[in-house]
């Protein structure tokens, strides 16, 4: 675009919600002897009060069937004694408060994960003089195109942003395309677009963990922005094992990774620590995910 704008031709992602199967039992979700634990779930204060539209709220409601104490902690009020606490604060950046209060527990679930904006883990970013004038995609720094900030009124950004939702991201042919202005602000980022194509579709690949319970599926779409509202399908698929890999070098415990394949190598294009949840009655197969990535929670007391 910028002579003339393209529509995007590869994956814009949404790191709000889950997708699986629509069929079938893929998850082995048998229940097993567990010892009762006190579990923490720490929010963001301003969360107080407010929907929490969140999966971790449906693990909470899983664990606490199995028997576990389950407390919902909004802001760093009260210390709540847990052998373990979820720090799930809906922030690209948690403030080092919450991190420090989520130490004082005995495990820490994401207590390692700081930041991550995109300017922080992209390995895509592309700037003025690189030397790469290929196609690349505009995004906002912040997750979710800083939404949960402004939501918080916590952005610090302009009341209009120039991306209000990652479905107005856009993407130019050529890097020199892109405004200077654009380049310059920093709410923005620029990176390389790289889409992938399979079979006649776009297609982006989500990764779910908690603990050493994982899924991964491979949505597909007919149109560039791969998400809930325009994909046309959605298979189960084996997760590399770079994302896995880096998944523990970046210290995530709990999360999603969006992520694509090019000519065979995974590229990371989002990481979210506070997984959204489709509303409403599940399909069996979110739900039997869902209770699979749940009793994820027991193999941080497997060494106690």
């Amino acid at each position: 675009m910028r002579n003339a704008e393209r529509p995007a031709v590869g994956p814009i992602h949404s790191n709000e919600t889950e997708h699986e199967p629509t069929s079938g039992n893929l998850y082995d979700t048998q229940d097993e002897p567990v010892m009762r634990r006190a579990i923490a779930i720490l929010f963001h204060a301003s969360d107080r009060g407010c929907p929490l539209p969140y999966v971790i709220v449906d693990f909470a409601r899983m664990w606490k069937e199995q028997g576990h104490t389950v407390t919902l902690l909004f802001g760093l009020d009260t210390f709540v004694p847990a052998d373990i606490v979820v720090v799930h604060v809906d922030l690209s950046v948690v403030p080092p408060e919450y991190l420090s209060f989520a130490a004082r527990y005995p495990l820490a679930v994401n207590g390692r994960v700081r930041d991550i904006r995109k300017s922080t883990m992209s390995t895509l970013l592309v700037r003025p003089g690189d030397g790469y004038d290929g196609p690349v995609i505009v995004k906002s720094d912040l997750n979710y195109a800083g939404f949960p900030e402004r939501s918080r009124n916590l952005a610090g950004q302009a009341q209009r942003p120039v991306f209000a939702s990652p479905s107005e991201y856009r993407v130019f042919a050529e890097a020199g395309d892109v405004p200077d202005a654009w380049y310059a602000n920093p709410e923005l980022v620029v990176e390389r677009f790289v889409p992938e194509i399979d079979g006649g579709f776009y297609r982006l690949r989500h990764l779910h963990f908690l603990g050493d319970r994982v899924t991964c599926v491979r949505l597909a779409s007919k149109t560039p922005v791969v998400c809930g509202r325009t994909m046309l399908g959605v298979e189960p698929c084996e997760p590399h094992d770079e994302m896995l890999e880096l998944r523990a070098k970046m210290g995530f415990d709990y999360g999603k990774f969006d992520y694509v394949v090019d000519d065979g190598k995974p590229i990371l294009l989002d990481a979210n620590k506070t997984t959204g949840a489709l509303g409403g009655v599940l399909p069996p197969a979110i739900a039997a995910g869902r209770r699979y990535r749940a009793d994820g929670i027991h193999s941080f007391f497997k060494d106690t």
